[in-house]
């Protein structure tokens, strides 16, 4: 089965986006499409960039580059779960994803955002602006969360609603869809 990578963009201390991702995956796991790994930015604790040649190039010269290409050479498709700060999606993402050029190719991605009033959707619309220019694909179907705090429970556990659910799902269809699409693409530029 193909791989969906879900991968937690924020960093900050007392983050929700590790409950967020959580729910996601217990959800995607009924789904079927896809083998799930969810991929944690603070866990990967990539630096500031740091590598000196271009990444198109593929010359990486440190050991967290080389392991991070791996990883997301490994997927099919992504779900970026974001927040939203500033009216834009934060610095870790973006720096995760312009350690990297061809392993982004080809691939679809789902948007699950999350914030305050606006839940997130300022962050997606922007982030899709980068990700297209890295020939990702971004599913029309998205997942985003106002007032966060109000679903996240005292043990630390999203408590979605059935707009979330119903969301989800039509992400995780539609993301199937475009990665079947897409993989006679992604094997085309590996090869």
């Amino acid at each position: 089965m193909p791989e969906l990578q879900v991968v937690i963009a924020s960093t900050r201390p007392g983050r929700v986006g590790p409950a967020v991702a959580q729910w996601f995956c217990e959800l995607a796991g009924t789904h079927e499409a896809f083998d799930l790994r969810t991929v944690d930015l603070a866990e990967i604790d990539l630096p500031f960039m740091d590598e000196p040649n271009h990444p198109r190039l593929r010359r990486y010269t440190q050991e967290h580059t080389k392991r991070w290409s791996a990883t997301i050479s490994g997927a099919d498709a992504f779900v970026f779960v974001m927040p939203e700060y500033n009216n834009g999606f934060n610095a870790p993402l973006k720096n995760a994803i312009d350690y990297l050029h061809d392993e982004w190719q080809y691939k679809p991605v789902g948007l699950l955002s999350y914030g305050g009033v606006a839940a997130g959707t300022r962050a997606a619309q922007m982030i899709k602006q980068v990700i297209t220019s890295l020939k990702m694909v971004p599913v029309t179907e998205a997942v985003s969360i106002p007032f966060i705090s109000q679903f996240i429970d005292g043990d630390g556990h999203l408590q979605p609603n059935q707009t979330m659910h119903s969301a989800a799902h039509a992400m995780l269809d539609e993301l199937a869809r475009m990665e079947r699409s897409l993989r006679e693409l992604r094997r085309q530029s590996t090869s």
